[in-house]
């Protein structure tokens, strides 16, 4: 399977949200950029994002690191988005109502079956680290 372009990411983001299930939550998020191992997102924070006390919710992070970095592993030659295996997220900084935040997955190293992806969660004004996740995907045995 050979890398996705730019517009194909685009189309599997529509086709998420096309479908009754979980990844609905993805409406809001726009694919800015996209190079071999690296996929540039942007979302706007609202309410529906939020937690009781107003900022962005962790498990929407937690879903952000998770569908975005697999969209990066997606973006390399391989093009499997695999299984997870391990993910981590370290929430750094609060992002509030408005604000607009930038996702950046980098895939750090792509195996024979297991490929290791990186996310950063920045704040697009001020440039600070909202969150920084790990994810970690099973490819098979190929």
């Amino acid at each position: 399977m050979s890398s996705l372009t730019l517009s194909s990411l685009r189309q599997i983001m529509r086709a998420m949200l096309d479908h009754p299930g979980f990844d609905r939550v993805m409406s809001k998020v726009d694919v800015v950029s996209a190079s071999p191992g690296k996929v540039v997102c942007e979302m706007r924070v609202e309410e529906e994002h939020t937690n009781r006390g107003g900022t962005l919710h962790g498990g929407l992070t937690a879903t952000l690191v998770d569908v975005i970095s697999t969209m990066a592993i997606m973006h390399t030659e391989r093009g499997a988005p695999g299984v997870s295996v391990d993910m981590n997220i370290t929430y750094m900084n609060a992002a509030k109502i408005g604000e607009d935040v930038l996702i950046t997955a980098q895939v750090l190293k792509q195996g024979r079956t297991l490929a290791f992806a990186t996310v950063d969660l920045t704040s697009k004004a001020s440039g600070k680290l909202i969150a920084q996740g790990r994810h970690t995907k099973h490819l098979g045995s190929g």
